[in-house]
């Protein structure tokens, strides 16, 4: 029975990583996406609108 208490470990691990990489495939894209991509657009958009401005005196 060694040989159980040996494997159980690593087969546990297997199982947890083989299903946190399914969820993070899953929720991958999907509806959420587009709202996802608007969000960071926005953002984007906030960042190069707050940027400093620059001027032709520095040329």
């Amino acid at each position: 029975m060694d040989y159980v208490s040996a494997l159980l470990p690593p087969a546990v691990m297997a199982v947890l990583f083989i299903s946190v990489i399914r969820v993070i495939v899953k929720t991958q894209g999907g509806a959420n996406k587009t709202k996802e991509d608007a969000a960071v657009d926005a953002a984007l958009a906030r960042a190069e609108g707050a940027g400093p401005s620059t001027s032709k005196a520095d040329a």
